[in-house]
């Protein structure tokens, strides 16, 4: 029993899991559940509570699990049912969370629900996707184009009619306003929360309702963070509309009928604060959790950074708790990002900043994106041409300093190439080694779960600070903790004497700090933070 009446999850810090690239524990080249059970205890050490598995449900891999065609099962690739049960017993076993990928936007077009619906205009499920007549010249019903570029339509010759896929053709959306389609994915929630599991992360919340008279989108404005995708239109008529906040609130109830504080996270990439302020609903009865966009696209600038985490607390509902992400598997790696000389001012930022964390594996040992032969792309939004598309975030695991970094036995190729790096940058020669990244993770987390006031205290921004500074507090009862990460390479001192005489040195990215400060003449090496206890 919850003694506070916190939710476990608002303290939490969340570990996404890309599962092909966790652990292979069968030799096949790809990551599956097995290998994470085999890696529970690193993650216990570690000091994370909640693990984010992305999808492991049966799927043709077109986008390597998001498309789903069937959302009650296990995808062979990964195991069976049997495991999944063992996994989700042994991780409550040992104090963490696992909460699931919920798709619910679209489903494959090998699901047997999109067979039916396009084997005729008269299949009771032919309402269960979106379909259009063309336009008289044939062409699509109107200009909506998909997120990987072109048009959102696709031509089916059996129907005679398009259907709807806002992603990849193989992605056919899900008609969210018939009640049949809703009540089916409600099904589908139910039959993983009486497993057991503790949440969702809820894949593209915004895209599942559109507009009924199916208009054209408007060109994209020339300053909004879609563009660098390559999108011309602002998807207006396909994103947050009205009808979406029902839905969410139905799957909140369903949630709410469960003991143990089930988590909804969502995928919100919305840009507008208060678009995304309203994913919380209007008393707080939608989403828990919706990830920040605006921070997953903030370089690593502190007044930049500032500025939009202002804008982004004040937006904030009474009562909310905001999300801190700086990576998934659809953006380059924090390492990469930000630079490795920030590694751990990142770090100490995700891990501090007032908000629910949420780690990307790997990052804690330092993994910086892999390089993609052209011959080894396997994203569908890759083009050689182009880009790499997602893959160089996704490359293994690096455990050892072996072939194939420990993920897969030597001598199998494993589904992505494993980074170059592996030998300098891997778990096992950071395990024994008190300065290295790794266990400067785990410090930091173990700081984080000790001290409230870095899990639910109160925080406000200090001013006045050197350009290239953060400096903020986080308050709990009596204790004050005053966190500073310089941005810059170059050194600063700060007068910080407005908060106290000294302080006391709980945490510094840098080795040999001193344990007491003189508030009065704080010294900030460069590219260092420093995390401190008021006194």
């Amino acid at each position: 029993m919850n003694i506070n009446n916190t939710p476990w999850w608002q303290r939490a810090v969340f570990y996404q899991i890309y599962p092909r690239s966790f652990m292979d524990s069968n030799g096949d080249g790809v990551g599956d559940l097995q290998g994470i059970l085999d890696r529970l205890d690193y993650l216990v050490k570690l000091g994370v509570d909640a693990v984010w598995i992305s999808p492991i449900f049966p799927s043709p891999m077109a986008d390597f699990g998001y498309d789903v065609a069937d959302y009650t099962g296990i995808e062979p690739i990964f195991g069976d049912m049997e495991t999944f049960d063992r996994l989700l017993s042994e991780a409550h076993r040992g104090g963490l969370r696992i909460v699931l990928d919920y798709v619910p936007n679209h489903s494959s077009i090998e699901h047997p629900w999109f067979i039916e619906s396009r084997s005729s205009r008269e299949n009771p499920k032919r309402d269960w996707y979106i379909w259009k007549d063309p336009l008289p010249d044939g062409s699509p019903p109107n200009n909506w184009e998909a997120t990987t570029g072109g048009s959102a339509w696709n031509w089916d010759d059996n129907r005679g009619q398009y259907y709807l896929a806002q992603f990849i053709k193989d992605e056919p959306d899900l008609n969210w306003l018939n009640p049949e389609v809703v009540s089916a994915m409600e099904d589908v929630l139910h039959f993983w929360l009486r497993k057991g599991v503790d949440g969702f992360r809820m894949d593209m919340l915004p895209h599942l309702v559109e507009h009924p008279d199916f208009p054209d989108n408007p060109p994209i404005p020339a300053d909004h963070p879609f563009r660098s995708i390559g999108l011309t239109l602002e998807q207006v008529h396909t994103v947050d509309q009205p009808e979406t906040h029902a839905i969410v609130r139905r799957f909140r109830k369903i949630f709410e009928s469960y003991e143990g504080d089930r988590v909804i996270i969502g995928e919100t990439p919305l840009f507008d604060m208060a678009k995304l302020a309203s994913c919380y609903g209007q008393n707080l009865d939608e989403v828990h959790i919706p990830f920040n966009f605006k921070l997953l696209l903030t370089g690593w600038n502190a007044g930049k950074m500032k500025a939009v985490l202002e804008e982004y607390y004040a937006a904030i509902p009474e009562g909310a708790v905001p999300s801190i992400v700086f990576g998934n598997h659809d953006f380059a790696r924090i390492a990469t990002r930000f630079g490795r000389q920030n590694l751990r001012s990142a770090a100490v930022l995700l891990l501090t900043l007032w908000g629910v964390p949420t780690m990307y594996y790997g990052d804690e040992i330092g993994m910086e994106n892999g390089d993609i032969p052209p011959d080894r792309l396997q994203d569908p939004w890759a083009d050689p041409g182009k880009g790499t598309g997602r893959d160089p975030e996704r490359t293994p695991m690096q455990w050892k300093n072996s072939p194939n970094a420990g993920f897969s036995p030597p001598g199998v190729k494993t589904w992505l190439p494993v980074a170059d790096n592996y030998r300098s940058i891997n778990a096992d020669s950071q395990e024994g080694d008190p300065d290295s990244n790794l266990n400067f993770y785990r410090r930091l987390l173990k700081l984080r779960r000790d001290l409230p006031a870095l899990h639910e205290g109160g925080f406000e921004f200090f001013d006045p600070v050197p350009q290239g500074v953060l400096a903020y507090t986080r308050r709990s009862g009596e204790q004050q903790i005053l966190v500073l990460v310089n941005f810059e390479s170059q050194p600063h001192q700060l007068d910080l004497s407005p908060l106290g005489a000294g302080a006391r040195t709980l945490l510094s990215t840098e080795s040999g700090e001193q344990d007491r400060v003189d508030l009065s003449r704080v010294g900030l090496g460069p590219n260092q933070s420093l995390i401190l206890m008021l006194e």
